[in-house]
């Protein structure tokens, strides 16, 4: 393989393959020049079939069937010669065969062990199992998400499983590795959907304890509570995003509709704010939704189209980025973060390995 340019370059890197965040987070830090084992389950994937899911870019990929004791054994060498193992499933599984922090550590102790689940490693639920929504309902984010007087909305998995989930875990196991260059020793990282999640919603659990958010969804100032953040539809059926919280975003946004300011409620008179509402979405209704991106492109008034899947990767400033790219004609999200001397410009494709034994090896004759 050839050496990578990334950041996290030289770092080697255990997956023991599976679902959800902990694919994601090992195509994170592969992104960033990590070199990434993933091993899958032989009937997980047909070994001559196309990888079309981007989460495993960048990564080589190896079939075994951790029943078997000859297989176990031959990732137990891998594992010795890493410096990160990465799973998601449920505490005790691989425990159960042999490859456990416990083994792991004991034969290689600067193993930094990156442990992904929903509920934790312990608790009355660390057995359990869960999907993004059920993690997301008992920290109160889910209950937090919706317009007043509806539903909870699930916000896709992007909340729990890769926010709460996935970059828990890549801060983590980061956090782990230059811990060790003080103590030479690795450590279990325990990251929990549910910690995660919760953690990110230090700054509403601090609204609500000062009493500047209310526990109703859809009452609150970034959570469709107020008029001027909120989501409009247009002529033709699509919606404009609008975030104007500041007066001067504000000021442009009433502007830009071509309201007259003496005609409206002022924007922080509350008692008015549905009429102020229907004013904006009546004006909203009046335009195409590019038209009123046209409008807005050149203001400075936190106001822009809702582009759908098919969309995105060619608005402009995406485009410019290269927030999305084409790989074998297909478009994926590109590169995140961005670096200024170490940057991966393009991910390679994911590279099928025929044996475990012969990469035990490699690893091995370059250690």
């Amino acid at each position: 393989m050839p050496e990578s340019q990334g950041p996290l370059a030289g770092l080697r890197i255990v997956e023991i393959g599976g679902i959800g965040p902990a694919a994601f987070a090992a195509m994170l830090l592969a992104d960033m020049g990590a070199e990434v084992i993933r091993v899958e389950r032989p009937a997980e994937r047909q070994p001559d079939s196309p990888i079309l899911d981007p989460q495993h870019r960048g990564k080589r990929l190896i079939m075994a069937d951790l029943k078997q004791a000859g297989a176990r054994d031959a990732v137990r060498n891998l594992i010795d010669g890493a410096d990160v193992l990465l799973e998601g499933f449920r505490p005790g599984v691989l425990e159960r065969l042999g490859l456990g922090p416990e083994e792991c550590l004991a034969s290689n102790p600067r193993l930094v062990y990156g442990r992904m689940t929903g509920w934790g490693q312990h608790g009355p639920l660390a057995h359990a199992a869960s999907h993004d929504p059920n993690n997301l309902s008992i920290v109160g984010a889910l209950h937090a998400i919706g317009r007043k007087g509806g539903p909870p909305q699930l916000p896709l998995a992007l909340v729990g499983d890769f926010g709460g989930g996935a970059l828990y875990l890549v801060s983590g196991v980061l956090a782990a590795l230059f811990e060790r260059q003080r103590s030479g020793r690795g450590q279990v990282v325990d990251a929990a959907i549910v910690d995660g999640v919760a953690h990110m919603m230090s700054s509403v659990y601090g609204a609500f304890a000062e009493g500047r958010w209310v526990d109703e969804r859809g009452s609150n100032l970034t959570d469709t509570g107020t008029p001027f953040v909120d989501t409009y539809e247009t002529s033709d059926g699509k919606y404009m995003a609008v975030a104007a919280l500041e007066p001067q975003f504000y000021a442009e946004l009433i502007l830009g509709l071509e309201l007259d300011p003496a005609q409206l409620p002022g924007q922080w008179e509350r008692a008015r704010w549905d009429e102020l509402r229907r004013s904006l979405a009546d004006a909203f209704r009046g335009r195409s939704r590019d038209e009123w991106a046209a409008v807005f492109a050149a203001a400075d008034s936190c106001v822009t189209p809702v582009l759908s899947l098919t969309e995105a990767p060619h608005h402009p400033h995406l485009a410019a980025r290269r927030t999305f790219i084409e790989r074998n004609g297909r478009i994926e999200p590109g590169l995140a973060p961005r670096f200024s001397r170490t940057s991966v410009e393009t991910p390679t494709e994911p590279v099928t390995e025929s044996s475990l034994d012969d990469l035990v090896a490699e690893w091995r004759s370059e250690s």
